[in-house]
């Protein structure tokens, strides 16, 4: 910005501008840029309208809905409601703007609007983009329920529906909608040819169908399950939360003996895997899988164990790649954790598979099982800069070192950076960090929440794809015309050694190894108590 002496809305446009929105890791970072651009003060995104304007009616539909994104963040939305009925480019930039939007009470805003053009539309694919944007707004869930039930019947709007109404939560869904939908959509699994059985578009409807039993009669939900048993398996749909080292479905529940599928979709930029493990073995898997590393364990699985305890397993899961799980259920009740064994990854990314007697009874009155690690931490507030820069030195007075180091090993900050001689190595050393950032508390600070801000180049992850279809994810140590080297797990005293002839691609991350929100579960004060500890002299 001070070298083109411009602003920063017209420089991420720029650099927005020069990515290929078709390529899906150059999308990624335009989103990733979006963000940081609809983070800006409202006054600058006001004062840079014209720029946004011109951004609505690009060609490209990923940057027309920033244009839009920064028109309606600027408090001008009625710059782009405006063009609404003149042109159908600038109704899909509005709707799709809306999953950009950062602030749930800015999406909540457009709902009016958004129901209005889902009201007036007769083609489908800006009904489809309408009925997506619903699915990012939670205000008035029960009529988001309700008003879209009709189009799970419709072949064309189908999949976006099914996709908004698993948002919805179960409190918020009419019964009576509950028992129609599920009517429906078990006629539609039978009606399905097998072959066409294992799309994500028949395993989200199956889920959808899995949701709504619970809001039914126990009998007559157990008929419909029969139903659905004789042709299908139950799916269990399981993401991960980019940057954020942990799955999106913190436990689910099966009935003891019956078949499921675990379906592991990676939207993060490492590899994942998804290891069920038996009850109160967890750490003892994951600590097994780290010996195994990335050569082959457990039926050729890299990190996962030969032991008794694993007891079903996903391969490594690429980015923006999934897998499949299918298997029958233990026989006995209980908790059993699940699991991903990357090196230091158990820490934050696992849950529960609860085996039960009865599946349908258990959806009447779930119970929420026992966290597997032991941690009683839930989550407090997304923290942003500005919520502790204010306090920053008033709060950091009269701190203690030894809560400082306890949080910053609870945490699992110590697996990976040493402090005072003790920690990992595969992240900075923190020892003195007050004085390499020249007193910077608030720069520090935003390193800690948003750990990809700034990368340092000693420390960028590498993802190694080999011409036999590993994949092999660390630090680089050292690369020469014969090997790679790569630090894949904090512990190793040695690095993992890949031959240039193995290397099928090498692709660095933009995104730190330390995933954000990792302080949303610690309070303000514990927050401060953890910079005082990474301040001290």
């Amino acid at each position: 910005m001070k070298l083109q002496e411009s602003n920063d809305v017209d420089v991420l446009l720029a650099a927005i501008g020069e990515l290929d929105t078709d390529d899906l890791d150059q999308a990624r970072a335009t989103r990733q840029l979006a963000g940081m651009l609809l983070r800006l003060p409202v006054q600058l995104l006001k004062d840079q309208s014209e720029s946004l304007q011109e951004e609505l009616i690009s060609d490209d539909e990923l940057r027309s809905a920033i244009g839009a994104a920064g028109l309606i963040t600027a408090g001008e939305k009625n710059v782009v409601l405006a063009k609404l009925d003149q042109d159908p480019d600038v109704q899909r930039a509005m709707l799709s703007a809306v999953s950009l939007l950062p602030k749930a009470e800015l999406r909540n805003s457009l709902r009016e609007d958004v129901v209005g053009v889902l009201e007036r539309s007769k083609g489908k694919r800006v009904v489809r983009a309408a009925i997506t944007a619903l699915g990012f707004i939670p205000a008035d869930g029960a009529d988001t329920f309700d008003r879209l039930a009709i189009y799970v019947d419709d072949d064309g709007l189908r999949d976006a529906a099914v996709k908004t109404l698993l948002t919805i939560p179960r409190e918020q869904q009419n019964p009576e909608t509950c028992e129609r939908l599920v009517k429906g959509l078990v006629r539609y699994a039978e009606d399905m040819p097998p072959a066409n059985r294992t799309s994500d578009k028949f395993v989200d409807a199956m889920q959808l169908v899995d949701q709504l039993m619970a809001n039914l009669p126990s009998a007559m939900a157990r008929q419909f399950r029969d139903r659905l048993s004789e042709i299908t398996v139950r799916v269990v749909r399981i993401r991960t939360v980019e940057e954020e080292m942990r799955y999106d479905v913190p436990y689910f529940a099966v009935e003891a003996g019956k078949s499921v599928q675990v379906v592991l979709e990676n939207h993060d930029l490492m590899p994942h895997n998804l290891v069920i493990t038996a009850p109160d073995s967890l750490k003892e898997v994951a600590m097994l899988g780290l010996q195994v590393g990335p050569d082959k364990g457990w039926k050729g699985l890299p990190y996962v164990p030969e032991s008794a305890k694993v007891l079903h397993a996903s391969e490594m899961v690429a980015p923006d790649r999934q897998a499949r799980l299918t298997f029958t259920a233990p026989t006995q009740p209980g908790e059993y954790p699940y699991v991903c064994t990357f090196p230091q990854h158990w820490y934050r990314m696992y849950g529960v598979m609860v085996v039960v007697e009865d599946l349908d009874r258990w959806l009447k009155d779930p119970v929420e099982p026992a966290n597997p690690i032991g941690s009683n931490r839930s989550f407090v507030q997304a923290w942003s800069v500005d919520d502790l820069k204010p306090d920053m030195e008033s709060q950091l007075r009269g701190r203690s070192t030894e809560i400082g180091k306890r949080l910053f090993a609870e945490a699992s900050c110590a697996g990976c950076h040493k402090m005072a001689g003790e920690g990992g190595v595969i992240g900075p050393d923190l020892t003195g960090i007050m004085e390499r950032w020249k007193g910077d508390k608030v720069g520090v600070l935003r390193e800690v929440l948003e750990p990809s801000h700034k990368v340092d180049a000693k420390y960028v992850m590498q993802r190694i794809l080999t011409v036999d279809g590993r994949t092999v994810t660390g630090v680089l140590v050292e690369e020469n015309d014969d090997v790679v080297k790569l630090l894949t797990n904090p512990e190793s005293e040695e690095p993992t050694v890949v031959a240039q002839d193995d290397i099928e691609a090498m692709v660095p991350s933009s995104v730190s190894m330390m995933p954000k929100a990792l302080m949303d579960q610690y309070t303000k004060d514990e927050i401060f108590e953890l910079l005082a500890y990474l301040f001290q002299e």
